[in-house]
C-alpha cells in the first residue's frame, strides 16, 4: 500500500495505520440492505415488570406497606370481650380449641426470650452467652430478618434453640385486616422453613405485653391465631432493653419476685445491644445460683401440663413438608434478589450522580471557556478562507425538501464560490429532476444506482472540483452566511474538519421541542467540550467541512459502521488532524415528528456510534496522537455516551419508589434539585447559543418521556451490538422543513434564489 502524499505544511504529522486509499463510487456488490428493528415493546414490557416486581419485594420486605409504630392504633381500650382465663392467665396462650386457656410457668423455671432477630452483628453475640451457660433460648423472629440471614436462623436451630413468629415486618396488627395478618405469619413460617425445614406453632404480636394487658382490639387476633393452629406467647417480665438504662436495670426489670417462674423478654436486634449482651451474661448464673432452670417456651410448657397432671406435652416444632421448604426458600431467593438489585441500584445512583455532576462540571468549565476564547475581539483563525468550497448532498427519494437546500446552498455568501454537487442515490420520486429543474448553475446533479450513504458521499468528493468539501444531508436548509463561516477553521492548517452548528427547524411539536433541546444542550455544548479536550468524536452529517486532503488519508466514508459520520472524524482524530466546532455556521434541519421515526433515527446513531466505538477500539493502545485522540474520546463516549444514559434509569426508579414507599417530600425535593440542574445547564447551553429560553417550559416533559425512550433505544442497541446483529441504512420520511430561514421556526418554507 503506497505511502500518503505530501503533508500540507503544518498539517499533523502522526497518522494512524489506515492509509490513503481510492475513494469508492460505490459501496460493495454484495452490500445487504436490512431494517432497523422495530422496538421490542414486549422485552422492555417484561423488563418493567420484572423491575416493578424487585422494587415491590423490596418495599414488602421493609415493611412498607404496613403500619408500623408509629401509626395510630385503632379504638377499643376495654377488656369485656377478652375471657378471664386469658386476663388472670399466664404468659402462654391457648386458643385453638372452644375453650381459651392460658399457662403459667412452674416456679424457678424461666424462659428467655428474643423479639425482632436474627441480627447479624447481635444474635451470634446472644449465642455465644448462651452457649457458654448451657441454657436454650426461644426467639420470636422477624421474616423479613430470616431471609436476609437464613444461616443465622439454621445456627439457632441446630444449636438447640426454639423459634416462634414474630411476623415478617413488625406492623401493629390490630390494624391491619385478617388476610393481611395471615399472610404476616404465613410469609414468616415459609422463611423459617426455607432455612430450618422446620415449622413453629408459636407466635408472639409486636408490641405485646403481659398477659393481663390484652384488650378488647387484640381479642380478634387471639381467635386468629388460634384457628391457624397458633399458641400466643407474651411474657411475665420485660427486660426493657431497648431504652438502654445499662445492664443492672435490665436484670432487675427481669428477676422474678420470689421463686416464681417466667418468661422473660429480651431482644437480639434493633441497635446496640452490648447492654443486653452484658446483662445475660450475668443475669444466668445470677438465677442459676438461686436455682432456676432455663428451658424453651415448648419445654416450659410441657412442664407446666405436666404439674397439672395433663397427658402428653406441648406440641413443639414439627418438620415443615417439602412444599414449604420449596416456597419457603423461593421467599428467601426473592427476597435477597431484591436486596442484591436495590444494593447495585444504590452503586448505580452514586455512579449516575458522580458522572453528572462530573459532566456537568466539565461542562460549565471548558465550554464556557471556549465560549469566552472564541468571542474575544481578537480572536481569529487566520486569514479569511476564499477558496472555493464543494458542497456534496447525498439524496434519497428526498423530494419533499432537496429544493429548499439546494437553493439554500446555491445562494450562500462565500466569496471563493460555492459548487454543489447533488448525488441522488437512486431515488424513486423524482429527487433528481427536480435539483435539475431548479436551473441553478453551480449546482450540478450526478445520477447513481442506490448504494447507500458512504458511496453516495464519496461519489461526490470524487467528482467535486475543489479541495474545501462540506457534506450536507438532503434536508438541511443554510443560512446565507453558513458556508463561508464553516470554512474559515481551515484558515488553520491543521485542521482537518469543522462541525457546524444544527439547529432543529420544524419546532412545532412537542417531539420536535424535546429535539430543539436536545440539540443544544446534548450536541452543541458537548461540542465545545470535545473541541477543547481535543476528542471531537462526530462531525454532524448535517453540516460539516472536511479538507479533501484530510478525507482521502483517512479512507472516506466508509459503509463499515451505520455512523459514517462518527466513523471518519475518529479516523481524522487519529491522524492527528484538529476537528474544531464553529457555533456561527448554522443549518436548519428537519426533526423527527413521530414517536416511530424519532426511534430509527436515534436507533441508527446509538448502534452506529456503538459500531465505531468498537472499529476504534484497538487504538487506545497506539502512541502518539492516535492513542492520546482514542482513550480521550472512546473514555468520554463510554462514560457520558454509554454508561450515564444506561444507568441513568435509576434515578427515575428510586424516585417512584421514595415517593410511594419512602419520605416523598425528601424524595421530591431530590428529583427537583437534578431537575434544576437540568435547567441550569440548558440555561448555560441555550444562552450560549443565543436561543431564546421560553421553550425550557417543556424541559420537565421531556424527563419524564423523552428521556425514557432515549433510554430504551440506547438498552436494544446495546442488546443488538453485544448479540451481533447488524443493520442498514434507513430513509426517515420527510414533509419538508418548516422553516424560512435563520432563527424563523414555524413558517412556511420561503424559496430562495440564486444570486448568481
Amino acid at each position: 500500500m503506497s505511502q500518503p502524499p505530501h503533508r500540507t505544511p503544518g498539517a499533523p504529522a502522526d497518522r494512524p495505520r489506515r492509509h490513503a486509499r481510492p475513494l469508492p463510487l460505490a459501496g460493495p456488490a454484495n452490500r445487504v440492505r436490512r431494517y432497523v428493528p422495530r422496538p421490542s415493546w414486549t422485552i422492555f414490557a417484561m423488563v418493567f415488570v420484572l423491575l416493578g416486581g424487585i422494587l415491590f419485594v423490596q418495599a414488602y420486605a421493609n415493611g412498607s406497606f404496613v403500619p408500623d409504630y408509629r401509626a395510630e392504633v385503632t379504638a377499643g381500650g376495654g377488656q369485656g370481650e377478652v375471657p378471664e382465663e386469658i386476663l388472670d392467665g399466664g404468659p402462654i396462650v391457648n386458643t385453638t380449641s372452644g375453650r381459651p386457656q392460658s399457662y403459667r410457668l412452674p416456679p424457678r423455671t424461666m424462659v428467655l426470650t428474643f423479639d425482632d432477630g436474627p441480627d447479624e452483628r447481635w444474635t451470634p453475640e446472644v449465642m455465644k452467652v448462651l452457649e457458654r451457660h448451657q441454657v436454650p433460648g426461644t426467639f420470636f423472629v422477624l421474616g423479613n430478618q430470616v431471609v436476609r440471614h437464613p444461616d443465622l436462623v439454621r445456627a439457632l436451630a441446630d444449636s438447640g434453640h426454639e423459634l416462634g413468629v414474630h411476623t415478617f415486618t413488625h406492623p401493629h396488627l390490630v390494624d391491619l385486616p385478617g388476610w393481611q395478618r395471615r399472610m404476616e405469619y404465613t410469609q414468616t413460617q415459609l422463611a423459617i422453613a426455607g432455612a430450618t425445614g422446620i415449622r413453629t406453632n408459636l407466635l408472639r404480636f409486636p408490641y405485646s405485653s403481659r398477659a393481663d394487658a390484652f384488650l378488647d382490639r387484640d381479642w380478634p387476633l387471639l381467635r386468629q391465631a388460634g384457628e391457624l393452629g397458633y399458641l400466643t406467647v407474651v411474657n411475665d417480665l420485660d427486660s426493657r432493653d431497648w431504652e438502654r438504662r445499662g445492664p443492672d436495670s435490665m436484670i432487675a426489670n427481669s428477676t422474678p419476685t420470689g421463686y416464681a417462674g417466667a418468661v422473660t423478654l429480651w431482644h437480639d436486634s434493633g441497635g446496640d445491644r452490648s447492654q443486653t449482651v452484658e446483662a445475660l451474661d450475668r443475669f444466668i448464673p445470677m438465677m442459676k445460683e438461686r436455682g432456676y432452670r432455663f428451658t424453651t417456651v415448648s419445654g416450659a410448657l410441657d412442664l407446666a401440663l405436666a404439674e397439672a397432671g395433663a397427658t402428653g406435652g406441648g406440641p413443639g416444632p414439627t418438620s415443615a413438608s417439602a412444599g414449604e421448604q420449596w416456597r419457603g426458600t423461593m421467599v428467601i431467593r426473592a427476597v435477597r434478589a431484591a436486596d442484591l438489585t436495590f444494593v447495585l441500584f444504590n452503586v448505580l445512583f452514586v455512579v449516575v450522580g458522580v458522572l453528572t455532576v462530573g459532566r456537568t462540571v466539565l461542562l460549565f468549565v471548558l465550554a464556557l471557556w471556549h465560549a469566552r476564547r472564541r468571542r474575544r475581539p481578537d480572536w481569529s483563525w487566520g486569514p479569511p478562507v476564499t477558496a472555493p468550497v464543494s458542497v456534496i448532498v447525498p439524496a434519497y427519494n428526498e423530494k419533499e425538501g432537496i429544493a429548499a437546500a439546494v437553493r439554500s446552498l446555491a445562494s450562500g455568501d462565500h466569496p471563493g464560490g460555492i459548487e454543489v454537487v447533488v448525488v441522488d442515490d437512486g431515488s424513486t420520486d423524482g429527487t433528481a429532476d427536480i435539483v435539475a429543474g431548479l436551473g441553478l448553475p453551480n449546482v450540478r446533479v450526478v445520477r447513481k444506482p442506490n448504494g447507500g450513504k458512504p458511496s453516495a458521499l464519496n461519489t461526490g468528493v470524487a467528482l467535486a472540483r475543489h479541495d474545501l468539501i462540506v457534506m450536507v444531508d438532503g434536508d438541511t436548509v443554510f443560512e446565507p452566511d453558513a458556508v463561508r463561516r464553516l470554512v474559515q477553521p481551515f484558515a488553520d492548517p491543521q485542521v482537518g474538519a469543522v462541525a457546524g452548528n444544527v439547529k432543529v427547524g420544524n419546532r412545532r411539536s412537542m417531539i420536535a421541542k424535546w429535539q430543539h433541546i436536545e440539540y443544544v444542550i446534548g450536541f452543541n455544548l458537548d461540542r465545545r467540550l470535545y473541541e477543547t479536550l481535543r476528542c471531537m468524536p462526530t462531525v454532524p452529517g448535517a453540516i460539516g467541512g472536511f479538507r479533501r486532503q484530510a478525507l482521502a488519508y483517512a479512507g472516506g466514508m466508509t459503509d463499515e459502521t451505520l455512523a459514517e459520520d462518527t466513523d471518519v472524524t475518529m479516523a481524522l482524530g487519529r491522524a492527528g488532524w484538529k476537528v474544531v466546532y464553529e457555533e456561527s455556521a448554522r443549518a436548519w434541519t428537519e426533526a423527527p415528528t413521530s414517536l416511530g421515526q424519532l426511534w430509527k433515527q436515534r436507533y441508527r446513531w446509538s448502534y452506529g456510534t456503538m459500531q465505531a466505538m468498537w472499529k476504534h477500539r484497538r487504538s487506545v493502545l497506539d502512541r502518539g496522537a492516535s492513542g492520546r485522540f482514542s482513550r480521550r474520546c472512546l473514555a468520554f463516549l463510554t462514560l457520558f455516551g454509554v454508561l450515564l444514559p444506561l444507568t441513568a434509569p435509576v434515578i427515575d426508579l428510586l424516585a417512584l419508589y421514595g415517593l410511594v414507599f419512602l419520605d416523598r417530600t425528601e424524595t421530591a425535593l431530590a428529583w427537583l434539585a437534578m431537575l434544576g440542574l437540568q435547567f441550569l445547564t440548558a440555561i448555560v447551553a441555550f444562552r450560549l447559543d443565543r436561543e431564546k429560553l421560553g421553550v425550557l417550559w417543556v424541559l420537565p416533559l421531556q424527563q419524564f418521556v423523552y428521556r425514557q425512550l432515549m433510554y430504551l433505544v440506547l438498552v436494544q442497541s446495546v442488546v443488538t451490538a453485544l448479540t451481533g446483529g447488524r443493520l442498514g441504512w434507513q430513509k426517515l420520511r420527510r414533509t419538508g422543513l418548516d422553516a424560512a430561514g435563520p432563527g424563523q421556526p414555524g413558517r412556511p418554507v420561503t424559496p430562495v434564489t440564486s444570486r448568481r
